[in-house]
């Protein structure tokens, strides 16, 4: 008999949400075949077998929370190891040790460490408690609600999540949050009590390097194989505009100010579980079509969800493109703990003012969200002012201007 186990989950990752089991009770298995799917704050990763054998028992459902190193599952060797499909746990597996203890209060009563924490801290009859949970046990909201009672004020229940949740309309579902969509949740609000965030605005004059783009888009297809696109070239204009601006590039840690002589660029992907940010490693390193094939490689990773957490972490900056679903104007919201990230907008035809002649152009509105705790309105405006001119002109990125 051969244990499945929650692998380490990387970096400041402490626990997962088992997604999807992948096989079940009785099933053959091969070693290395995928067996179940878990989600992290960060990433959708695989469990693989460890050895090949039957699926003989899973421990834990789907939709439960698991520590590092909890028991998923067994596999047994070879068909003759199935067992009658166990019920998977309804409770969430966070710790290899049994976790619940009788009270001494009553004897009957099973108590999980939550549960009996509050019994103890409020010196409560968990006996005269009636219990939600299977086979009568008491949950942690039947303890809250009747400590409620108990003191006739109502709990006030988490702002995230409702401690009863209300009613469902005919026309309504539940569905519980991904692992990923809460997490980006938390780190968006994060962001904004934390930061200072302002945004400021500017337009850009796409029509040169439109031109420059059609003039030899087969020839770097042909050369690099891979197609030339507007991201690559915002990466090099923000590069250029970081290095003369190192603020934007820099995170505020404490009370000091971490400058980063690095420009490893966060590139925003929408994916069906949500938005992503993989990272484009030493950018100003690579060439067009070298950040073309990161970004094609980075996205494909990202919309099959094999990002590992190494392609997530460790940005400086980012820029998100909302142009690709027809966005015309946002403010980006920063992902911390970076301070700055341009948001690209629709190409748009719009009449523009050329010399003394009104011409039409194709335009597209870039912003800048910025902490302004650590960058000035100055500086937020004079690094948006080079993205543009390194657009419009860029003949500035080959001369390094």
């Amino acid at each position: 008999m051969v244990d499945i186990v929650v692998p380490p989950l990387g970096e400041s990752v402490s626990e997962a949400t088992v997604a999807r089991w992948l096989k079940k009770v009785g099933d053959p298995i091969r070693m290395d075949e995928p067996l179940v799917e878990l989600e992290t704050d960060k990433i959708t990763l695989e469990v693989n077998a460890t050895s090949s054998g039957t699926l003989s028992e899973i421990m834990v459902a789907e939709g439960s929370n698991v520590g590092i190193g909890a028991k998923l599952g067994v596999i047994g060797a070879g068909a003759a190891a199935a067992a009658s499909p166990s019920k998977p746990a309804e409770t969430p597996t966070l710790q290899t040790t049994s976790p619940v203890t009788h009270d001494p209060a009553g004897p009957s009563v099973i108590l999980s460490p939550a549960v009996k924490k509050i019994v103890a801290e409020n010196d409560l009859r968990p006996d005269q408690i009636a219990g939600s949970g299977k086979d009568g046990r008491l949950t942690k909201g039947d303890v809250l609600a009747a400590l409620s009672q108990q003191t006739q004020t109502p709990l006030k229940a988490p702002a995230a999540q409702p401690a009863v949740p209300r009613p469902l309309g005919e026309r309504e579902e539940r569905v519980k949050m991904t692992r990923l969509r809460k997490r980006v949740a938390e780190r968006l609000k994060e962001a904004q009590n934390t930061a200072a965030i302002l945004t400021t605005f500017n337009e850009i004059d796409m029509t040169n390097i439109m031109a420059l783009r059609e003039r030899y888009k087969d020839d770097f297809l042909k050369k690099h194989g891979v197609k030339l696109g507007f991201m690559s070239i915002f990466v090099k204009a923000c590069i250029a505009a970081l290095q003369e601006i190192p603020e934007v590039n820099a995170e505020i840690e404490g009370d000091e100010i971490i400058y980063k002589n690095h420009y490893d660029i966060g590139v925003a992907v929408g994916t069906e579980q949500g938005l992503v940010v993989p990272i484009v490693r030493d950018a100003d390193r690579l060439s067009l079509s070298g950040i073309e094939q990161e970004i094609g490689r980075l996205a494909l990773k990202a919309r099959d969800g094999k990002l590992s957490i190494e392609d997530l972490t460790g940005g400086t900056f980012t820029i998100s493109n909302g142009g690709v679903y027809g966005s015309l104007l946002s403010t980006p919201i920063l992902n911390p703990p970076q301070s700055g990230i341009l948001g690209m907008h629709k190409i748009q035809k719009r009449p523009v003012v050329i010399g003394d002649k009104l011409e039409i152009r194709p335009m597209m509105y870039v912003a800048l969200s910025y902490d302004h705790r650590i960058i000035d309105g100055s500086e937020a405006v004079t690094f948006l002012v080079r993205v543009k001119e390194n657009i419009e002109d860029p003949q500035r990125l080959l001369l390094s201007l």
